[in-house]
């Protein structure tokens, strides 16, 4: 698969407290639901015990992500922290198992889907920062990521004949799926295969679960920073231009395009920055409003003088408050690092007088350094500890400001590079296994990071190790992590006296109450 800004770094647009679990749960939920045709009765879920899930799954949203597109809910949907409940309102009996099964990626989703009339199973991995793949239907392995229109079809025997009469359709990829006697035929295109030619067969269509759609034979000018810089030649454009020139051939968009994606995204950012100073509220959570009292000083001049860093802190923190409350956020790149990055950019746009479409260039800028993190690594927690999600924000926020600043596109890269290394090694370890704190902290870190690393390349400090080699160093430091230190409540800080206290009172309070804030 091709790396989107806006599929795989700038994106989705969500509720809860971890992409990873709960943005990528609800696509899953939500093909899930399609395969059933939207009729079930009853869901079995399992989890393998050596994975992370038997451990976050309730705390970190992804019963709520995955209940959410069951009910076949929106990523921002205001009732998802109810959706547990409102699935089991609706008939439907929910079991959650955990299960030895040696599934190799910690992110994995078993599922066994029940109807009076059909039984189905479905089996996908979250990846980080909300993007998922499903990874076998019903016996079949198969590789989906919900970026394009998907038609099933039941072949037992011979696919001779249905093979023939989809000569003529326009799809993207035909695969034949074969396990024992058993056949699937998987038609992936832009519209789905029309009943006309499908009359009598046993049929499933599963819709794209992603913002931009992928389809045959998509090229981009280049995946990694090597080869944008060999594709550059040395004229010097500007990161943010590439990174439309990039978007432009992957999403099949005009330039103009590209750029009002960003600025809707910015918008959004925006409120939830101003929803998160007013003040939030919800039960489920251990911090409370802080970031109003923290305006309240900056702009009495009672703080010890931060320049345009004491106004990131402020949108940095305001954005965190906004996600512990299940309000609106951005996955940039992921949840639990959603503040660093964008509240960086708003905060220095605004300090510096620029306008929404300044800012939005920053944010495209930042997610080219970002399709070159995935396409080559993960920002996923429970894979790489929290170097895959605030380590990569800085990264990518440092090269957002370089570009606020007008730096040049040397400069763009070196300004990752550096704050990227910083921040190698960087653990998980949610307290109360809440994705609060430590997060709170490692996304202002992230931030603070971010703005001397873009100074120091803005004056010409030398990197010295390229970002590739950042990158790659950051995978090879991620495998040797032991699990307990990658978002599985098991280590850290997650495992002191007071984190452990924290967490009991939180259960209880969700067993008293049937969950907080649902």
């Amino acid at each position: 698969m091709i790396v989107s800004i806006f599929n795989d770094v700038i994106g989705p647009v969500m509720r809860g407290p971890s992409s990873s679990h709960c943005a990528a749960a609800l696509r899953i939920g939500r093909m899930a639901r399609d395969l059933m045709d939207g009729d079930f009765n009853e869901v079995l879920v399992e989890f393998d015990v050596g994975g992370s899930l038997p451990n976050t799954h309730d705390t970190q949203g992804s019963d709520m992500g995955l209940f959410g597109g069951l009910l076949g809910w929106d990523a921002a949907d205001e009732r998802l922290p109810g959706s547990p409940q409102a699935l089991r309102d609706a008939g439907v009996k929910i079991a959650i198992e955990t299960v030895d099964v040696g599934d190799p990626h910690p992110n994995t989703y078993r599922l066994t889907l029940k109807s009076e009339k059909e039984t189905r199973t479905l089996r996908a991995i979250s990846t980080g920062g909300g993007i998922m793949e499903v990874i076998d239907l019903d016996g079949f392995a198969v590789s989906m990521t919900g970026d394009c229109c998907e038609t099933l079809i039941r072949a037992d025997g011979s696919a001779d004949k249905i093979l023939a009469k989809l000569n003529d359709f326009k799809a993207d990829e035909i695969i034949v799926h074969e396990s024992g006697d058993r056949k699937l035929i998987e038609v992936k295109a832009a519209t789905f295969v029309g009943d006309e030619l499908l009359a009598d067969r046993c049929v499933k269509r599963l819709n794209p679960v992603l913002p931009v759609m992928s389809r045959k034979d998509t090229q981009v000018p280049f995946r990694s920073c090597a080869e944008m810089l060999a594709y550059d030649a040395g004229k010097g454009t500007p990161l943010w231009q590439l990174a439309v020139e990039y978007e432009m051939a992957r999403g099949n968009l005009s330039a103009d395009e590209v750029v009002a994606k960003m600025v809707e995204i910015i918008q959004i950012v925006r409120r939830s920055i101003a929803e998160g100073i007013a003040g939030t509220e919800y039960e489920d959570r251990i911090l409370g409003h802080q970031s109003g009292r923290f305006d309240e000083m900056m702009r009495s001049g009672s703080l010890l003088d931060g320049g345009a860093l004491n106004r990131m802190v402020l949108y940095v923190t305001a954005l965190m408050e906004v996600k512990s409350s299940m309000g609106v956020i951005i996955a940039a790149p992921t949840a639990g690092a959603c503040a660093a990055l964008p509240g960086t950019v708003v905060a220095m746009g605004e300090t510096l007088g620029l306008d929404e479409e300044a800012m939005a260039k920053a944010l495209l800028a930042a997610g080219l350094i970002g399709v070159f993190i995935t396409t080559q690594w993960t920002f996923a927690a429970e894979v790489g500890g929290c170097q895959a999600e605030c380590g990569a924000a800085s990264g990518m926020a440092a090269a957002a400001l370089v570009t606020l600043a007008g730096g040049s596109l040397p400069h763009a890269i070196g300004a990752a590079s550096m704050a990227f290394q910083n921040l190698l090694g960087l653990v998980c370890d949610p307290v109360g296994n809440r994705v609060e704190v430590p997060c709170l902290g490692k996304n202002t870190i992230a931030a603070s990071n971010a703005l001397s690393c873009a100074n120091m390349a803005l004056a010409g400090f030398d990197p010295v190790i390229p970002l590739e080699e950042v990158i790659d160093s950051a995978m090879r430091i991620g495998n040797q992590m032991p699990r307990e230190l990658r978002c599985t409540n098991l280590g850290g800080l997650s495992t002191t006296p007071t984190a452990k206290a924290i967490e009991a009172k939180l259960s209880a309070c969700r067993s008293g109450c049937g969950g907080c804030g649902a």
